[in-house]
């Protein structure tokens, strides 16, 4: 049997709509914030669900991304052997934290092991890409790179560079809150106007470029500066309870920068040091929290993206 974790993502990063993504992992080791797939040979295909989760699946296993990771995976490699899937939900639905990349992550990347690597990583990440768009309507990288490779990725999505690392600040802390809520990635597209004049492409181009340079340049003020979501923000705010007096009360604490996590409705805040994190993290249970599912978490960037957990025989 194998078994591997995939973490959650932050997908868009404000700044860079549809071509930054980074993979984020809890300060605190034994909090969970990824799924788990074990995958072992069977003589007749078997899906189960377990995990937090779990009930928010659908009952069909057809409907399960799991199984479509499956059915595209054997397709590729030309295999009729079966499997037996346990997914492990601990990743909440529609939640903007990449959750249907991290089980399409964590279930074609064990696959690939149990059957001994047949696809390298560029191919395998093609897939990942592919069934992402059976769920959002459309291929998108920016979730399924970081929780598959790790670190911050900037998506290029050509035949031959799918994804490039790019580097962040370590001392970066992420404080995410998912409220309790669904927000469907598909809704949250709907929103966005088909045209942007041109006076927002060229700042969007400038900030953007500004976040890169200061990557690379090691500028944490200049590259937290730039973090501003002219894009989607402006559309998707009203989808998003008060998230317009939540940026400010934020920033008064001491957030360097703020912004929806993907599609929502999980916002991130940035902090520079913890004590501001913590206070953060505060905030948003007090303030943003709906229900008792939802959460908030202080992170770092998960520098390793999926791993293996453990192989049985």
């Amino acid at each position: 049997m194998i078994k591997v974790y995939a973490p959650a993502s932050i997908g868009n990063l404000g700044v860079g709509f549809d071509i930054l993504g980074a993979s984020i992992t809890p300060i605190k080791n034994k909090e969970l914030l990824g799924d788990y797939v074990s995958i072992k040979l069977s003589n007749l295909f078997k899906l189960t669900n377990s995990g937090k989760f779990s009930k928010e699946l659908p009952k069909s296993y057809k409907n399960n991304i799991a199984w479509k990771a499956w059915r595209l995976f054997s397709k590729k490699i030309k295999t009729k052997k079966n499997v037996h899937i346990t997914l492990e939900k601990n990743l909440p639905i529609s939640s903007g934290l990449g959750s249907s990349a991290s089980s399409i992550v964590s279930t074609l990347v064990a696959l690939n092991i149990l059957f001994k690597n047949p696809l390298d990583k560029h191919k395998l990440l093609y897939l990942m890409g592919k069934i992402e768009k059976d769920v959002s309507g459309g291929i998108h990288y920016d979730n399924v790179a970081p929780s598959y490779l790790g670190g911050v990725r900037l998506i290029i999505n050509n035949k031959k560079n799918i994804s490039q690392k790019i580097p962040y600040f370590k001392d970066w802390f992420w404080v995410i809150s998912w409220p309790g809520t669904k927000l469907s990635t598909l809704e949250s597209r709907l929103v966005l106007p088909n045209t942007y004049s041109k006076k927002t492409c060229i700042q969007h181009s400038k900030n953007i470029s500004c976040f890169i340079h200061a990557s690379y340049t090691n500028q944490s003020n200049l590259a937290a500066s730039s973090i501003k979501d002219i894009i989607a923000e402006p559309f998707r705010k009203k989808l998003i309870r008060n998230f317009s007096q939540h940026k400010k009360n934020i920033k008064k604490i001491g957030s360097i920068a703020y912004g929806i996590s993907g599609s929502g409705p999980t916002i991130f805040s940035i902090c520079d040091n913890k004590k501001t994190a913590k206070k953060i993290k505060k905030y948003f249970l007090k303030n943003y929290v709906e229900t008792k599912k939802g959460f908030s978490f202080i992170c770092k960037i998960d520098s390793i993206g999926a791993r293996t957990i453990g192989i049985k025989n």
